[in-house]
């Protein structure tokens, strides 16, 4: 790996997930292209959470391509490191494993993440409350829209407090709790 000025690592991260993500469609009624979720994550982190760290916005932008797409840790790492890596795999879930049994170990986990990995997962549940909130999955009664707002809740509620501002910007989302 070559040492690159952070706007050219940070865009390297965005490119590669948009090949990786590039047939993936969000679960919303309009079928919204799925990178637009990881740069939200990114944009979420930076801004109103105030995170400058490339390597923790790096992680941001890839953090499903190793449990959505082909990628795995190895090449994740030759491209952009073990540090970003290491969040990535952090924030991964075994899709080997029933989706009851993943969320669960979400909540189990939460309260034993990094800093980087906390912070990733708390701007993804903020996202993806927001998400629910504006454009749910056409195919999502209220009570699934309302259950995924609690696990959600469950999850950040574990996570080490890692950033007020995003924590704020979590309990906005959830505040739109259908």
């Amino acid at each position: 790996m070559t040492t690159q000025s952070p706007t050219v690592a940070l865009l390297g991260a965005v490119m590669f997930a948009a090949e990786r993500h590039r047939n993936q469609r969000r679960k919303d009624a309009e079928a919204t292209p799925y990178i637009n979720h990881p740069i939200a994550l990114a944009h979420l982190l930076a801004p109103p959470g105030g995170i400058a760290d490339v390597t923790l916005l790096q992680a941001a932008i890839l953090h499903d391509t190793i449990e959505d797409t082909e990628t795995t840790a190895a090449e994740l790492s030759a491209r952009f490191g073990d540090d970003v890596t290491r969040i990535v795999l952090e924030v991964t879930d075994d899709k080997t494993l029933p989706k009851p049994r993943r969320k669960q170990l979400q909540i189990e986990h939460a309260p034993h993440k990094s800093r980087g990995a906390a912070l990733v997962k708390l701007a993804d549940k903020t996202c993806n409350l927001l998400d629910v909130a504006s454009s749910p999955p056409a195919d999502w009664p209220l009570s699934r829209r309302q259950a995924y707002f609690d696990w959600a809740k469950q999850v950040v509620d574990a996570l080490p407090r890692v950033n007020d501002a995003l924590l704020s910007a979590f309990d906005q989302a959830y505040a739109a709790r259908p």
